[in-house]
């Protein structure tokens, strides 16, 4: 393992006077907890083993993982009394299934540290639900037993998000253990449905917004992966995304080829065609007026890319695509990060079995979805489909009916990297990694952040712990050893970065 050698990095970059900084960090207390870390790492990946053997699944209603769910959160609770917090478990009742059946929602854990009016105060979110997972489906080893090969840790929830979660906690228990004061305050929301849509979180933050979060200056979100596999980085903005349905039906029943085809608006030839006109061979969507709101492309922005650091070759070739829309790293970044896309998910309704059936279906239901950027408007952009869509079924004359409807609308979010948590969270790599990190933005929708930003009104950052080939929501999820052990540093070194700026 080559662990010590970055501690001893670390020290070498605080003795040079701070090299990268203006200021520089307590040497022989950070040096003495990168020591804490390292040596205890075997007990931080047995803790991680410990939590991703609970099948806290969010996704699958069923009783048993709703119990399972409730003891994640109340192995985490107690975790956090021991290290002194105070826990409050807020119950947050239960879900309404559409078949009628009610199941309890997890309680969503509120936990604080230290409330020191001189120093800052850093709340962390983190979620302790996984996704569905099952030997049979592809996993090489059980999901729920963590297993290390060649450094790599495999199961379930342990990228997404157990480890990242763990690691903050760790990096407290260092301070803890040392017998040392907390450099900052420290509050910890941690929910245990965020893989089903984070059920009733808004509200319970909507109320502590004056309680709970009244003294908190900074949010930290370590909920996604870097863009590499060995450089970190830091997310400062995510896509949003707008959910569509668009029905066309003829009537209930399904019609016999032979008997009424050549007569009849077909659904399927209106659907196929209303689908057809959304985007073009080359991804440019086609709903006149959707980029209008698009965010302008700076030349400060256009450097961003330059500097990170993405092999194309390396993407491609991982990702098993023969060629991309477009042939250079800033267009591909510009166009998954800062530019919206349209894709078309499925078809309901339609015949999909082996074999041929002869069959004209009455009615279907096409699915597609635009993920939206900076400063596109969910409701602008949801009349803007809804227009296009009602032209081009009004030019086929068809007497079929149609429906437009949007299921799901979640903005983008983006943040100020000039603010200070940014520039702490830059520092506190450069001390851990001895480089600076890529400054990234996911194409995906993180719906929490810009939730935290619009209700709570402080700075959100986003610092993810792990490699790109991670695998979230996939087989084989796993987080390396290094990104886990490097991140639990990661954190307490950006607890003593935020400590400066109070």
């Amino acid at each position: 393992q080559d662990l010590p050698a970055a501690s001893l990095l670390a020290l070498l970059l605080l003795l040079e006077g701070g090299m990268f900084s203006s200021h520089s960090l307590p040497p022989a207390l950070l040096e003495k907890v990168f020591q804490y870390i390292d040596l205890h790492q075997d007990e931080f990946v047995q803790t991680l083993k410990e939590w991703v053997a609970i099948e806290s699944d969010s996704v699958q209603p069923v009783p048993r993982f709703r119990q399972e769910l409730f003891r994640m959160m109340a192995v985490a609770a107690d975790t956090l009394q021991r290290l002194g917090a105070r826990v409050t478990s807020v119950d947050m009742g239960s879900q309404q299934l559409p078949d009628g059946q009610s199941l309890p929602i997890p309680p969503v854990i509120l936990a604080e540290l230290g409330n020191d009016p001189t120093k800052g105060t850093v709340c962390f979110y983190g979620h302790l639900d996984v996704q569905p997972a099952d030997q049979g489906d592809g996993w090489l080893t059980d999901p729920y037993v963590l297993t290390e090969v060649d450094g790599k840790l495999y199961g379930r929830g342990a990228t997404d998000n157990k480890g990242p979660v763990l690691a903050w906690i760790n990096a407290v228990s260092a301070f803890r253990a040392l017998e040392q004061d907390l450099p900052v305050n420290i509050k910890f929301i941690i929910e245990g449905m965020e893989e089903a849509g984070s059920v009733a979180l808004e509200e319970l933050v909507e109320k502590e917004k004056n309680r709970f979060f009244s003294g908190v200056d900074y949010i930290v979100i370590s909920d996604n992966l870097w863009i590499s596999q060995r450089k970190p980085a830091i997310t400062y903005g995510t896509r949003g995304n707008s959910y569509f349905t668009v029905e066309v039906k003829c009537r209930d029943q399904d019609f016999h080829s032979g008997t009424f085809g050549g007569i009849l608006h077909e659904p399927m030839a209106d659907l196929v065609a209303l689908l057809g006109s959304l985007v073009d061979s080359s991804g440019h969507i086609l709903v006149p007026g959707i980029y209008d709101e698009v965010a302008p492309l700076t030349e400060e922005e256009i450097n961003t890319y330059k500097a990170i650091h993405l092999d194309l070759e390396e993407y491609r070739n991982s990702s098993r695509v023969e060629k991309f829309l477009f042939d250079t790293k800033e267009e591909i970044l510009m166009h998954l990060w800062r530019y919206p896309s349209l894709s078309i998910h499925g078809i309901e309704g339609a015949f999909d079995e082996p074999g041929a059936k002869t069959v004209i279906p009455g009615q279907v239901i096409g699915k597609f979805s635009i993920r939206l950027v900076p400063h596109m408007n969910v409701s602008v952009v949801e009349k803007q489909v809804t227009r296009h869509l009602e032209d081009v079924f009004s030019k086929r004359n068809s007497s079929n009916k149609m429906v437009v409807s949007m299921t799901l609308g979640l903005h983008p979010w983006i943040a100020n990297v000039n603010d200070t948590q940014y520039l702490a969270a830059k520092r506190a790599i450069r001390t851990v990694f001895g480089t600076e990190p890529d400054m990234i933005r996911d194409g995906s929708t993180i719906p929490i952040a810009k939730m935290f930003q619009e209700i709570v009104h402080k700075s959100v950052v986003l610092i993810p712990l792990g490699a790109v080939d991670d695998g979230e929501h996939s087989q084989n999820e796993k987080i390396n050893r290094w990104n886990y052990i490097e991140g639990t540093k990661l954190f307490a070194a950006f607890f003593l970065e935020m400590a400066q700026l109070h």
